[in-house]
């Protein structure tokens, strides 16, 4: 059928049954548009993806101790003898865990299930937004711009082809979605429960990130469920104890484990998973507090008179802003996230002015409050956090983006004879046109003709639209193409880019290379950050290997023992965890040292900060045992 004959679909037209039979004239162009979005998606997520190495080398090694000891993978544990968890729950490590004890530990095992995660996003994206539009020509065509504008975010190839949590949990809160969409279009309890078991997997992937998207999934069914309001409540708290269980069964299970039979859980402060989300993993990262990353670092027995000044940071803060909602438009947290974010927010208003004027369905209208509600909480969230964030949190933004761009195209193209519709085209092409041409200009990335390009493009598209008329309807499918070309064309180009860099470290990020912060640069081709010589130390590696005690080594952090386990595939004891964590006591460090069960304390380098547990137990490593020298690292040997 010709994009020209689809004839508008009546606001009031009900949404198709969850449980209908399939129609069998329903177009067959969606599955194979959906396919080559999926592949492309595919390509650009896993190309070149071992550039990365091992990506966030922290949760390498817990994946590879999740690969080398099951009570290691239930707790996600740093280390496969269980001293000390990461700073996450484990669900994230449960997947690249099981990846890695099937194909070994290598690059693509840690990374390809994060670029499989993204694409499955995308493939839960386009059924959760194609459903919501009952006509069988628009409802593929908003998945598929949903899909699109999500895969082609460049916060979505950073973090997609990386290692940290953040990829389940966005999967996971997308699946969730999905669920909201089939629950309210039969009132299903079922689905709604469904809702709750995706979200309590979230939970268990990034804490209460994970539950940023709790109320607008309840106000969606509260709202435009059809059935009764008592029944609504009802099903709500239903939902409610499925996420419950959901999220609690882990958390009780540690809870009740002796803590002296499972490792101790990091960042808690007092070995309690509660604390750890609700302080840590949530509060903190609201109001301030202990931050990850800007805690006092870890420490090694240096001493003083040895140790250069500690280096000035490149950036001044962990977002590269202060708080405000300006924040997700400048420095790196823009870079990643802003690209298409303004005309999400312009196809959220205009939402809001269709569901105002009852011209959109009651299934329309729950996504409208789904979506927007998800944007809306984690963008003021991300805007005014002043604990600890990171540019890369915003990933969880762009299945709500994606949906809002799909949606509000569609219901623009829907209103195409109508002056409010062609309006909304013009702006929606207009605003994502000319912010992608001021990213790439801030970026300096690509040449000027790319820019030009894009603007001609955007004009184009634009003057095609007011030009439209009756007279004239093949001009819009004319202004929706161009529009799509120029309002994808600044995202794309950075989000090649971005996968066409290398990352490495604990806080990756689209631009950063260590010599450029936060513009673009020439930092193509620059070598990828490491921690120190530890991760690279060939030689140390070897005698870590040849050990046969219960730690090969211990070191001070988390990171440096991820650094050596990644090397050599032992067991690094991390003393003081993350952060300044209580473990192990000196006395405790001085048994286990007399009991044989570590080979070497080896010195990171980092001994300009001391942390009070690190120091205690380096002075005596210091006072006790001579200094050696392996591949450029000092080590002291202990057995």
């Amino acid at each position: 059928m010709p994009v020209t004959a689809i004839a508008d679909s009546p606001a009031a037209r009900p949404a198709a049954s969850a449980e209908q039979p399939i129609d069998p004239t329903a177009p067959h162009w969606p599955r194979f548009a959906l396919a080559a979005l999926l592949a492309v998606t595919a390509l650009l997520y896993l190309w070149a993806l071992s550039t990365n190495g091992y990506g966030n080398a922290f949760y390498a090694a817990a994946s590879q101790s999740g690969a080398q000891s099951w009570s290691a993978w239930f707790f996600g544990s740093l280390d496969p003898n269980n001293f000390v968890t990461v700073d996450k729950p484990p669900a994230a490590t449960w997947v690249s865990g099981l990846s890695v004890r099937l194909f070994g530990m290598n690059s693509w095992s840690v990374l390809a299930p994060q670029a499989l995660i993204g694409v499955a996003t995308v493939g839960v994206l386009y059924a959760a937004v194609r459903r919501v539009v009952a006509d069988p020509q628009l409802g593929p065509a908003a998945g598929l711009l949903a899909g699109a504008a999500c895969a082609l975010t460049p916060v979505s190839v950073l973090i997609f082809r990386y290692n940290n949590p953040d990829a389940l949990m966005v999967l996971l809160i997308t699946i969730g979605a999905y669920c909201v969409a089939r629950a309210v279009q039969t009132a299903s309890w079922r689905w709604l429960a469904l809702v709750g078991v995706a979200l309590g997997f979230a939970f268990l992937t990034k804490m209460l990130e994970g539950l940023l998207v709790l109320p607008a999934f309840a106000c969606a069914y509260l709202l435009f469920a059809p059935t009764l309001w008592w029944k609504r409540l009802t099903h709500l708290v239903f939902a409610g104890l499925t996420l419950i269980v959901a999220a609690g069964w882990w958390v009780l299970t540690v809870q009740l484990w002796p803590t002296d039979a499972r490792p101790y859980i990091s960042n808690s402060g007092d070995n309690s998973v509660l604390n750890l989300a609700l302080g840590y993993n949530g509060v903190n990262r609201l109001i301030g507090g202990k931050r990850h990353g800007t805690a006092v670092p870890p420490q090694t027995p240096t001493p003083a008179s040895e140790v250069a000044p500690p280096v000035a940071p490149a950036h001044h803060s962990a977002s590269g802003s202060q708080s405000g909602l300006h924040r997700l438009f400048v420095a790196e947290m823009g870079n990643e996230i802003s690209w298409l974010l303004p005309v999400a927010l312009f196809a959220l208003c205009f939402g809001v002015y269709l569901g105002v004027r009852h011209l959109l369905s009651r299934d329309e209208k729950a996504a409208l409050v789904t979506w927007g509600g998800w944007l809306v909480l984690c963008g003021v969230v991300f805007s005014y956090m002043d604990g600890m964030v990171h540019p890369y949190y915003t990933v969880a933004m762009t299945p709500a983006v994606g949906a809002l761009i799909g949606l509000g195209g569609v219901w623009a193209w829907r209103r195409r004879t109508n002056w409010d519709g062609r309006a909304a085209m013009a702006a929606m092409i207009a605003i994502s046109a000319a912010w992608g041409v001021l990213m790439l200009h801030r970026a300096d990335l690509g040449s000027i003709s790319l820019r030009w390009g894009i603007g001609v493009v955007a004009a184009a598209g634009i003057a095609a639209v007011v030009a439209a008329s009756p007279r004239w309807p093949r001009l819009l499918p004319v202004a929706a193409i161009a529009g799509l070309l120029a309002g994808f064309g600044g995202t794309a180009a950075f989000a090649i880019a971005t996968a066409a860099t290398p990352h490495d470290g604990a806080i990756p990020s689209a631009v950063h290379t260590g010599t450029m912060w936060p513009t673009v640069g020439n930092r193509f081709g620059s070598p990828v950050l490491r921690l120190g010589d530890l991760q690279t130390n060939i030689a140390l590696g070897e005698a870590l290997r040849g050990t046969s005690t219960r730690w090969s080594a211990a070191v001070i952090g988390s990171q440096s023992a991820s650094a050596l386990e990644v090397t050599s595939g032992t067991a690094v004891m991390a003393i003081g965890g993350w952060s300044d964590d209580p473990v192990p006591t000196l006395d405790q460090f001085i048994d286990d040292v007399r009991a044989g069960q570590i080979t070497y304390f080896v010195d990171s380098g980092r001994g300009h900060a001391m942390a009070p547990y690190g120091r205690a137990i380096a002075e005596w490593v210091v006072a006790h045992y001579p200094v050696a020298n392996i591949g450029g690292t000092k080590v002291y040997h202990l057995v």
